[in-house]
């Protein structure tokens, strides 16, 4: 429940940004355009989220195995929609989830996570990617995105209109002189980055205890997050793209360099201790 009020309270803290910076750079027209464009933007990636990332990963269906017994099994003792269930030919352990709702979802797993795991851990990790599609945190990620894509737009407007000399949108629409529109174009889009890493992790912390609950024992997560850290910290995923990283159960780039300042992954530390906390 806490982490859900989080939530709302960071997409709303998103949401006031975007008004802000609209009222500084474009005024109200200019927000809805850049929402506009940044919405058409995100909508394919949102729609076919689940054909999307399969494909890079170059995933491959299962219809049987550790891997899909698991699955199966926490699906059925929760009553939950079965998911298709992919696994993806690489050697170092990770997991996601995909879909835009239960009925369009995808779990996926590395070969490297089902060698790595007990039975037990892998179901500890598969409730939780089960526990994200539940909870359709696919859509509050996507929504997050649009915000966050409108108000960078809204910043690289704001740069075309400092340089034909435009000073923002006239006083009825609440525009902004040429300082505010300089600070809100540096530090809009940055606090708006930093939100929605924080609505990432936010889920990453709900999605861990929804797992839990699934799967009926926190220490079958807790073990396999340590694991996969370890694993992942000593041999990093290649050919990782950057806008699905948040979609792991571990940060495929942890460890490279600034970027670790910027996780869309809470603590692995914290994590663990939370669900240690919860048996």
């Amino acid at each position: 429940m806490l982490n859900n009020l989080k939530t709302v309270g960071l997409m709303a803290l998103l949401t006031i940004i975007l008004m802000v910076i609209g009222g500084a750079i474009g005024g109200r027209g200019g927000a809805i355009v850049a929402l506009v464009l940044a919405g058409v933007m995100n909508i394919g990636s949102y729609w076919f989220s689940d054909k999307i990332v399969i494909r890079m990963y170059k995933g491959q269906e299962v219809n049987s195995g550790m891997l899909y017994d698991v699955v199966s099994e926490l699906c059925e003792r929760n009553n939950l929609i079965m998911p298709r269930v992919y696994m993806i030919p690489q050697d170092t352990p990770n997991a996601f989830a995909t879909g835009r709702n239960p009925q369009h979802a995808v779990v996926a797993a590395t070969q490297g996570i089902v060698h790595l795991l007990s039975r037990e851990e892998l179901m500890g990790v598969m409730a939780h990617e089960l526990s994200h599609v539940r909870h359709r945190d696919i859509l509050i990620g996507s929504v997050a995105a649009t915000i966050a894509g409108a108000i960078s737009y809204l910043a690289q407007m704001g740069q075309w209109a400092m340089l034909f000399g435009m000073g923002g949108s006239d006083d009825e629409d609440g525009g902004g002189n040429m300082f505010v529109m300089l600070i809100t174009m540096i530090f809009a889009p940055m606090a708006a980055m930093l939100v929605q890493m924080a609505v990432s992790r936010s889920r990453e912390y709900a999605a861990d205890r929804g797992g839990a609950e699934l799967c009926g024992n926190p220490h079958y997560l807790a073990s396999a997050l340590r694991k996969l850290e370890s694993a992942n910290h000593q041999r990093p995923m290649h050919d990782v793209n950057d806008a699905t990283a948040h979609m792991f159960i571990v940060n495929p780039l942890s460890g490279k360099g600034l970027q670790s300042l910027f996780s869309t992954h809470p603590p692995m530390d914290e994590r663990v201790r939370r669900l240690e906390a919860m048996a």
